[in-house]
């Protein structure tokens, strides 16, 4: 039974709160595990299609890591950040920061939005945010550190770099109206319509081919930083990611029952397996 997460499903969309207002929603190693099992569960099940994460209540979205908790744990119960932050492991931030889910998920940001909560956003497909929810690498400033669980990878790839030096740097957070401007987030709406828009964000997408969802977010991950093109023909360029990861969209039911085309021939709303 969940104690820190929440998580329902309703349709083809999983609903994935944080749910320890009582602490601005921030993470501590149980919450990350909890995490991991519901990120685990979503990727497990077929019929669920995208997710939305948010924080309970109306103040926070997730403000980083439960740092208070953090010091009074045991030398013994002390996890160095490479063991934590491996790709299998069950405490890694948020359960996902370095996960392969190539399902698209959305980040419903109602609050502070603040180093390790951050580090969840970044590692989500869109980001939709209320106007007062702030968003912030706060690690020099706290604790005399750097966002280790993405943040500094992620953030400079996400907003132009000198925005991304000056928050990583000062330890000073941006508006949801300046993170917009950045690039950073999607939408900004007033809290009452938060969820909704993140659910219409949802269908939006669940209404699309899941597996060219699927294969797209891939491709575009892993391309990143690789060149279209090498002068000679050594090493991976993006062009070759078509075959290894798209692939696995020719391959699909979907693809292969030709329901797009026929869709769209018939004039009517395709019907995606998922498979």
């Amino acid at each position: 039974m969940s104690k820190y997460v929440l998580y329902e499903k309703r349709g083809r969309t999983a609903l994935v709160t944080i749910n320890r207002p009582e602490v601005m929603n921030a993470l501590h190693y149980d919450a990350h595990a909890e995490l991991y099992d519901v990120w685990t569960d979503f990727l497990d099940d077929g019929e669920v299609w995208t997710a939305i994460v948010t924080g309970a209540g109306d103040k926070a979205f997730c403000a980083g890591a439960d740092i208070k908790h953090m010091a009074t744990l045991p030398e013994k119960e002390r996890v160095s950040n490479a063991v934590r932050e491996a790709s299998d492991s069950r405490i890694q931030f948020g359960g996902m920061v370095h996960r392969e889910i190539w399902k698209p998920i959305i980040a419903a940001v109602n609050g502070y939005c603040l180093g390790g909560g951050l580090e969840i956003a970044l590692a989500c497909d869109v980001i939709i945010a209320v106007p007062h929810a702030r968003f912030g690498a706060p690690e020099i400033k706290n604790t005399g550190g750097y966002p280790g669980s993405g943040g500094v990878h992620r953030l400079p790839r996400q907003v132009p770099l000198k925005i991304a030096m000056q928050m990583l740097l000062t330890g000073e957070p941006i508006s949801a109206e300046d993170a917009h401007r950045w690039g950073l987030v999607n939408k900004v709406v007033p809290p009452g319509q938060l969820l909704a828009e993140a659910f219409a964000v949802a269908d939006l997408l669940n209404a699309r081919p899941p597996v060219a969802a699927r294969v797209i977010k891939e491709m575009v991950a892993k391309s990143l930083d690789l060149p279209l093109e090498y002068p000679d023909t050594q090493g991976l360029r993006a062009w070759d990611l078509d075959e290894r990861v798209g692939l696995k969209l020719r391959a699909s039911e979907d693809w292969k029952s030709r329901e797009g085309p026929r869709a769209f021939v018939e004039k009517r709303k395709p019907v995606w397996k998922g498979r």
